[in-house]
């Protein structure tokens, strides 16, 4: 473990619990915007393989009833 790990971790134990869940919340964030950023990636790698392929473009309406059926999903299993 690094000094800078280390002193982020002592930092994090000397807050209160209620900040500690705020550390929390952020961290979760922080890693969903990396996941996110990293699927992102993917996709721009394999795009033009599919175009090449001859897949049909994704509209942005196709796109969005993606999301929000992905959401869905989540919401139900809440």
């Amino acid at each position: 473990m690094t000094s800078r790990t280390q002193t982020l971790i002592d930092m994090i134990e000397a807050l209160p619990a209620e900040r500690i869940a705020e550390v929390e919340d952020f961290v979760e964030f922080l890693s969903a915007k990396a996941r996110r950023q990293a699927a992102l990636g993917r996709l721009l790698e394999v795009a033009p393989a599919l175009e090449a392929a001859g897949a049909p473009p994704v509209s942005e309406a196709d796109v969005l009833a993606e999301v929000a059926a992905l959401r869905g999903t989540r919401h139900a299993a809440d």
